[in-house]
């Protein structure tokens, strides 16, 4: 579903030249929930803004569900964007002039065809905020923000989501919610999941965990798998 080869970036600032990712190759198989994890500034969210073709790598290459996106046109690169991926920012990014169902209704009306209202409805009542379809963002809490830019990201429903320190602005109960729908999303649809972290619970809670330091991957977790012996005696 998602694979990285050899990617780099770079910025640079003056006469200094600083690598923020530095030869980055992993591959994703579909549905499976990775958690990136590392201090700040090891690169975690550069690598998730360049997974989901926010941001483009200075050298190597980016592919999504078989598209290479490193090399697109913004155009096309918007189009994929659109029907592959939801995105989740830790920041909600609502659009402050829309309710929270025009919200939700939002990548539907940009990126698919026919009506999504029933969609949308359905997605808040799966949230638990169906009695708040016609609350502004100013008039909702964080927690219920959170939850309104979930039901956003799975509307077109995308092969993929990507979500950057989703619970890092909420307390632990709304966190729990947001982290627990988010895994059921995971789960139902087979959805991939890539999550950004600083949390060692959330990340505990991940099929696979990838740790960044100074740009590069240190530690990938994989799930266990059963030895051979004792896949023979569950025979």
């Amino acid at each position: 579903m998602i694979e990285v080869r050899n990617v780099q970036k770079v910025i640079q600032n003056g006469a200094r030249r600083v690598e923020i990712l530095k030869e980055i190759s992993l591959t994703i198989p579909a549905g499976q929930f990775v958690a990136i994890i590392g201090a700040s500034g090891s690169g975690k969210s550069t690598l998730l803004g360049l997974l989901a073709g926010l941001d483009s790598p200075s050298s190597g290459e980016i592919w999504l569900d078989g598209v290479p996106i490193h090399n697109l046109a913004e155009s096309r690169l918007a189009a994929v964007r659109g029907r592959k991926i939801g995105f989740v920012f830790q920041s909600y990014q609502l659009v402050p002039t829309l309710t929270a169902l025009e919200n939700v209704l939002l990548p539907f009306e940009l990126n698919a065809s026919g009506s999504g209202i029933d969609k949308a409805r359905e997605l808040l009542k799966s949230v638990g905020l169906a009695e708040r379809a016609d609350h502004y963002p100013v008039q909702l809490s964080g927690g219920e923000q959170q939850r309104v830019a979930l039901a956003r990201a799975f509307v077109v429903e995308p092969p993929i989501v990507m979500a950057d320190e989703p619970t890092g602005n909420l307390d632990s109960a709304n966190g729990r919610l947001v982290l627990d729908l988010l895994l059921d999303r995971n789960k139902r649809a087979r959805t991939t999941l890539v999550l950004v972290t600083h949390d060692p619970q959330v990340a505990e809670t991940a099929d696979r965990r990838i740790v960044l330091r100074d740009g590069q991957i240190v530690e990938d977790t994989l799930p266990c798998e059963p030895e051979p012996e004792e896949q023979a005696q569950h025979g």
